[in-house]
């Protein structure tokens, strides 16, 4: 049985009547560049996350920058954040000339670990970024006590928790800041890139909107330098109908999750947590397993995908060779032990069992 990490046929055919008339009636209309449907999905995209203000942009990289700058990190600034994660989380505070201070991460959540902050703040910190990392919210709670005592901006990545939760509060609605992205695989994904901001603050959504249009409020008045990060019109249209079905999605990821849970209780492969004071919405679902290089080409040899996230942490990569290599003990063994299988809404209970028994056999 073949299986793929994510079925994105199969999620596009259930929408497929649905999608394609909107896009043909998009087409139609001709208003691309920050359209009626943008519009429309900034507004739904806030009201459903429980923000202020949501405002869309062209990926979650960029999310990410043009978050940081609105929130007025500036070069020199450092920013506490982890180092298990996608580059873009480091990416983007290197684009503003910002430094990443690498901390490590709980060995259960793979989350920032808070006990870690504390301890790496100095006079130049100005901003914490932690990363719901796999669909689970990083310890909020602690993270916020220590930023407000500290006086410390938080800049949410939620590039994998888009409708997950802590303590009943939505990811990208607890810090100054969340960045989302819209990446295809994403529980909420677009069919190319696309991203989100959002924000309680209005001068910092103010800021986002001239930043993602070239510093301009007003057609040929440019207040700021800014960058062109507009969100298509075409995937916007994509994203509405999605968003409709996003609890739905996040339910059934969570069901597989659990039913992997459940057959793969008592082995030697380290299963995820699911907190009872947080909606994990498995973005990924990931285990833990000494011999890993092993355990995944004998489940790929079985057609069966499976993949690494994240094979080198970040501290240990050429584009940060310039940074203070901390040791960063739980981010280096969870690099060397994590191993990702296919979860979707789609999947069934047959392609469940699939892959546990090929998980099993190794």
């Amino acid at each position: 049985m073949s299986i793929p990490m994510v079925d994105l046929k199969g999620q596009y055919e259930s929408l497929k009547t649905e999608i394609d008339s909107a896009i043909l009636q998009s087409l139609a209309e001709t208003r691309y560049i920050l359209g009626p449907n943008v519009q429309a999905f900034d507004r739904e995209a806030a009201e459903y996350l429980g923000a202020r203000h949501a405002i869309s942009c062209a990926s979650g990289t960029d999310a990410l920058h043009l978050g940081l700058l609105a929130a007025g990190i500036k070069p020199g600034d450092e920013i506490i954040t982890s180092a298990f994660t996608f580059i873009a989380t480091g990416e983007a505070i290197r684009y503003i000339g910002a430094d990443p201070v690498f901390v490590d991460i709980q060995p259960n959540s793979l989350n920032l670990d808070p006990e870690q902050i504390r301890a790496a703040v100095t006079n130049k910190t100005r901003a914490i970024l932690p990363v719901h990392l796999f669909g689970q919210a990083a310890d909020m709670n602690e993270i916020k006590a220590i930023a407000d005592e500290l006086g410390l901006f938080i800049i949410e990545d939620c590039a994998q928790s888009f409708g997950g939760a802590y303590q009943g509060k939505t990811t990208g609605t607890i810090g100054s800041v969340g960045a989302f992205s819209f990446f295809p695989s994403k529980n909420l994904g677009c069919y190319g890139d696309g991203g989100l901001i959002t924000t309680n603050d209005d001068d910092i959504a103010a800021q986002i909107k001239l930043l993602r249009n070239h510093g301009s409020s007003q057609q040929y008045h440019h207040d700021v330098i800014g960058y062109n990060s507009r969100l298509d019109e075409l995937q916007a249209v994509i994203l509405r109908i999605k968003l409709k079905h996003i609890d739905h999605y996040n339910r059934r990821r969570l069901e597989v999750a659990k039913n992997y849970n459940r057959l793969l209780a008592g082995s030697r492969f380290v299963t995820p947590e699911i907190p009872s004071d947080r909606d994990h919405i498995f973005h990924q679902y990931t285990l833990l397993c000494d011999g890993r290089d092993a355990v995944r080409e004998h489940v790929l040899a079985r057609e069966i995908a499976c993949a690494v996230y994240y094979p080198i942490p970040l501290h240990q990569q050429k584009a940060f060779a310039g940074t203070t290599q901390p040791v960063l003990p739980v981010t280096e063994a969870t690099a060397s032990r994590c191993l990702s299988f296919p979860i979707f809404p789609e999947m069934s209970e047959d392609q469940v069992e699939a892959v546990c028994e090929a998980i099993l056999s190794a």
